[in-house]
């Protein structure tokens, strides 16, 4: 990538980090804002000093001006404890953090791609998500507040774009993992791993037949940056099509772990869809890109970084 300007919305958080380090690595500038809710400090300390980095605290529902290229915007409430427990902090951080960056882009003739989620599909009766596909999501469910609010996101773009000609990128991000995930904000792989070490039971909400597809951070990232670069300004999956079993991801830790605690089983949360896996048929042919590293190998750099961390 050429020296550019970067907005980065949440940098501070878990993908924004990773984005940031891959951005100034390259040799270009970036901004990062974040209200520190959810991200931290300590994700981004290496580039405090940097010339090419700043840092300010600032949180997205108010707007923000600065001179800028790009925006990446990846503001959002995304761990699944925090968004429960605060649904409208959770949506209105989705749309006026959305018409903030917007209005942003359009000050200054940026381009803007958007971290959409997964999320917005629901619980579609389709087993492999097409971008195509218009989702089901329930508005009253408790999950409602996050997937509601990044349909909100996509669907604002979308009309910026027709009303202004705004140069957009939609990335709909499946499930992913890595180093700087917090072990405590209710996310599978990173919950299970902590429960495993602390040698407490593993919690699974349902019966753990349903399934998920994990995609580990660097190859998320390197499909960001590919998104950007690209002229697509369609939604594109972003993520891994390789599924597996709740109750398999839960054995593959524990035995990587060398730990065989219980599992507690609890009702299904509201809104849970029963499986997730994308249809990567797009991001490969419009990028060239799929992701390279498999859940086993991803597991065992995540524990791995973790252990070293403890």
């Amino acid at each position: 990538m050429k020296s550019t300007i970067n907005l980065v919305t949440g940098g501070a958080g878990f993908i924004g980090s990773h984005l940031i380090d891959s951005l100034i690595k390259s040799g270009n500038k970036v901004i990062c804002i974040d209200n520190l809710r959810n991200g931290s400090l300590d994700n981004i300390k290496q580039w405090e000093d940097h010339d090419d980095f700043k840092f300010i605290k600032h949180d997205v529902r108010d707007f923000f001006s600065c001179e800028i290229d790009n925006i990446w915007h990846l503001a959002s409430i995304a761990s699944p404890k925090a968004y429960l427990k605060s649904p409208l902090e959770t949506i209105n951080t989705c749309f006026m953090g959305t018409v903030n960056a917007l209005e942003l882009a359009r000050k200054y003739n940026a381009k803007i791609l958007l971290a959409s989620s997964s999320e917005i599909y629901g619980d579609s009766k389709f087993n492999i998500l097409k971008e195509e596909d218009v989702g089901s999501v329930n508005c009253f469910s408790q999950r409602a507040s996050y997937s509601e609010g990044k349909r909100i996101s996509e669907t604002l773009l979308f009309n910026y774009k027709n009303l202004f000609n705004l140069d957009i990128r939609v990335a709909r991000i499946f499930n992913t993992y890595g180093p700087r995930l917090s072990l405590r904000d209710g996310r599978v792989i990173t919950s299970f791993i902590n429960s495993t070490l602390n040698k407490e039971p593993l919690t699974i909400y349902g019966d753990g037949n349903q399934t998920r597809s994990f995609c580990y951070i660097n190859d998320m990232v390197e499909g960001l940056i590919k998104l950007m670069d690209s002229s697509y300004d369609k939604p594109l999956n972003l993520g891994s099509n390789h599924e597996i079993k709740i109750n398999d991801l839960a054995n593959l830790i524990t035995s990587k772990i060398y730990s065989s605690p219980s599992v507690e089983y609890h009702k299904q949360i509201d809104g849970d869809p029963i499986s997730r896996k994308p249809c990567l048929k797009k991001s490969k042919m419009i990028l060239g890109w799929e992701p390279l590293i498999n859940l086993d190998e991803g597991l065992d750099l995540l524990i791995n970084n973790i252990l070293r961390n403890k």
